[in-house]
């Protein structure tokens, strides 16, 4: 059986890591629905509403605003340099990767969110 790559999951099912992730760290999930939010454009509501049908790649793709403030995230992800991957929607999933880790590890949101 072939294994589904990353962009084919549903975004629900990595939502839901995402929120175990951070609760775990005893952070909560309007802290990473704000995050996720101010990353993508999506409203915390419609973050909700996304169904189990959407993929990873309409996700991103179908996102309202990337942030252009975004760019300012660096560092390894996955031992990966956020800064040298080529693939637009790959660069977003780490960025993404990168900012829950964040959030986790108890980093404060405005630092996060690079203001």
């Amino acid at each position: 059986m072939a294994r589904k790559t990353i962009d084919q999951m549903t975004w629900t099912s990595i939502y839901q890591a995402y929120l175990n992730k951070v609760q775990r760290k005893e952070r909560s999930q309007d802290e990473l629905d704000n995050i996720l939010s101010w990353l993508t454009g999506y409203s915390p509501q419609e973050l909700q509403e996304v169904s189990d049908i959407r993929t990873v790649a309409d996700f991103y793709r179908e996102s309202p605003a990337w942030n252009p403030a975004a760019s300012a995230v660096t560092g390894i992800i996955c031992g990966v340099k956020i800064q040298e991957l080529t693939d637009p929607l790959m660069k977003q999933i780490r960025i993404t990767d990168k900012l829950v880790d964040e959030l986790a590890k108890g980093r404060p949101l405005e630092k996060i969110r690079r203001s």
